[in-house]
């Protein structure tokens, strides 16, 4: 068995691979089937089940076993994380290790898929260097994506004076990791 921190270096590897053999749709593909489909169906259970109660007892131990520097908000309408040091990509650019084009995607390769089957959509960025954002509303509900600090006040990672990055992948109501528009 290889520890957590190999895992993230072989993650990103086998994410190259695919798309060297099939293309995006290759990588998309593994994220959904292997992930959201196998590895990760504990937590679809949860938050169909559950919901807003669901996603506490999925990330609540989770981000804190992998060690993540994070803060969560939930309110009656939406669960949102902000994330200001993300483990696994952390490890990769400590130690030099880039081999595809966008990790971060792969989050959203998995949640996005999973929440959709349980009937939430995702407001979603990431800067590409450890850092992002997440609010996730039943898909009923057509409230926009919080402005920075109203949802979260000073926890809001979009407040850091390092969030701005050269582009960020912004993601709107999505359920897809297709959803993505880049900001820059």
């Amino acid at each position: 068995m290889i520890g957590c921190y190999d895992f993230c270096g072989h993650y990103e590897w086998t994410f190259e691979w695919l798309h060297q053999q099939g293309g995006h749709a290759a990588v998309k593909a593994y994220w959904d089937e292997a992930i959201h489909r196998d590895s990760q169906v504990h937590a679809g259970r949860l938050i169909r089940e559950k919901g807003f109660e669901g996603m506490k007892e999925y990330w609540g131990p989770t981000l804190a076993d992998e060690g993540a520097v994070y803060e969560r908000t939930v309110t009656d309408d939406v669960f949102r994380i902000d994330m200001h040091e993300c483990p696994s990509k952390g490890f990769l650019l400590r130690n030099g290790l880039h081999q595809y084009a966008d990790y971060c995607d792969h989050c959203m390769g998995w949640i996005g898929p999973l929440m959709k089957d349980a009937g939430f959509v995702i407001d979603h960025e990431h800067n590409h260097h450890g850092q992002c954002w997440w609010e996730m509303r039943r898909a009923a509900d057509a409230t926009p994506a919080s402005v920075p600090g109203a949802l979260s006040g000073s926890h809001d990672v979009r407040l850091r004076a390092d969030w701005p990055q050269p582009a960020t992948d912004h993601y709107e109501r999505a359920t897809d990791p297709d959803d993505k528009n880049t900001v820059v």
